[in-house]
């Protein structure tokens, strides 16, 4: 192994980023080196030889919330040739303290830290609350157990009891928590196989679900809506409002709760949620019933910012949370029907009630209707007509 260069000082330390290229300390005797990956990476090792073996020891990153300095690296090397001049071996001490590492850490705790790390790649919080909230609540059994310590058993304690009442929460928990080991298992926190991997092992000793439900919502029939919102508007709490917003709006969960003040135009009734927000990546309008904008003018009391959360949650600058919706739900005593069920109640609404043209309903949902071609020449967004649908849901529901 040939160092391109000699480290001496972290500011000259900040230059040294060539990709594939190795990097000695200018202290002699350390066994202090700086590796740059093909991909920029810059961490630190150590190199030692050990009864005629030389070995490797990782040390950290350079960059980042944990990089480590020159200073605390050379120190960690340092430390490392007392030891070999005691007669012991880094490598056994690195490896106890990681096999006290993997038996101190739980599975709730990894969990975390995953999917933190997935949600950079997320592109709206609804999904990082859904995540959150299967671990929370579906493999909430899993949370204190070790994680190396899960088996088979462990895993079906989990899936069975939803396994056919909820066949695609159930699916969907069992490929969470499959990629969650599996990560495990890549960090060396874990040995062995993966407890909840389907194919060629779960797929074995589940039953074959006949029915997931991909897609499906479970929806409130929309001649009982009426009676629902009569329900909700027995409270003034933040939730009832947001919820009722939603279903008047037709909007998803994650646009609702994540709404701020700077999208609407009170003048002209509209709420334009921002692309980054909408499923399909586009920006929406949305037409403002008179009840809808009532909702709004409850809410002023709660308003911290011009641009701050409309529906603002328990924690200071944060927005509602979706669990908040799906608890309001149950308090209503619909246990059975999902917050996202109410778009499919107003698209059944639309199609059984009203003239409505299709295509206006999909606009609506924010559904893209036919073709590219189509959608090409058909660059308005119905705004007007929608306005009438959605005055004409708003007095259905009230």
């Amino acid at each position: 192994m040939t160092a391109k260069a000699k480290i001496t000082t972290d500011k000259a330390l900040a230059v040294l980023a060539g990709p594939g290229e190795i990097y000695s300390d200018s202290i002699k005797g350390t066994g202090l080196y700086l590796f740059v990956t093909k991909t920029g990476t810059r961490r630190w090792v150590f190199i030692y030889s050990r009864h005629g073996k030389r070995r490797e020891l990782a040390l950290g990153v350079v960059d980042g919330p944990k990089g480590i300095s020159l200073k605390d690296a050379r120190n960690q090397a340092r430390a490392y040739q007392a030891t070999l001049a005691q007669g012991g071996d880094p490598w056994d001490d690195a490896r106890r303290e990681k096999e006290q590492q993997i038996k101190a850490q739980t599975f709730g705790e990894f969990a975390d830290t995953f999917i933190a790390e997935q949600a950079k790649g997320f592109r709206n919080a609804k999904h990082i609350a859904q995540w959150k909230m299967t671990m929370k609540v579906y493999a909430k059994r899993l949370q204190r157990l070790p994680l190396d310590g899960i088996e088979t058993a462990d895993v079906l304690a989990v899936l069975q009891p939803v396994w056919t009442a909820k066949p695609e929460t159930a699916k969907r928990t069992q490929g969470r928590i499959e990629r969650i080991l599996d990560a495990a298992k890549a960090q060396g926190l874990r040995k062995g196989e993966n407890p909840a991997r389907w194919r060629g092992h779960l797929d074995k000793l589940l039953s074959r679900q006949s029915k997931l439900s991909r897609g499906h919502h479970a929806a409130l029939p929309y001649a009982s809506v009426p009676a629902f919102v009569a329900k909700l508007r027995k409270s003034d709490a933040v939730s009832s409002l947001a919820l009722e917003f939603l279903i008047l709006t037709a909007a998803r969960t994650g646009e609702v709760i994540l709404a701020r003040w700077n999208e609407i135009d009170a003048i002209n009734a509209v709420w334009t949620v921002p692309a980054a927000r909408m499923k399909a990546g586009r920006e929406h309008r949305v037409p403002l019933s008179a009840r809808a904008l009532e909702i709004l003018n409850a809410v002023v009391p709660v308003r911290t910012a011009p641009d701050g959360f409309i529906f603002p949650g328990a924690k200071e600058g944060k927005g509602l949370s979706q669990m908040a919706l799906a608890m309001m739900l149950r308090q209503c005593g619909e246990d059975d029907v999902t917050v996202h069920g109410f778009r499919s109640a107003f698209r059944d609404w639309a199609a059984e009630e009203t003239d409505a043209p299709r295509e206006v309903a999909e606009a609506a949902l924010a559904h893209a209707v036919g073709d590219a071609t189509e959608r090409a020449y058909r660059r308005g967004d119905a705004l007007a007509k929608r306005r009438v649908l959605m005055d004409a849901w708003s007095a259905f529901c009230t």
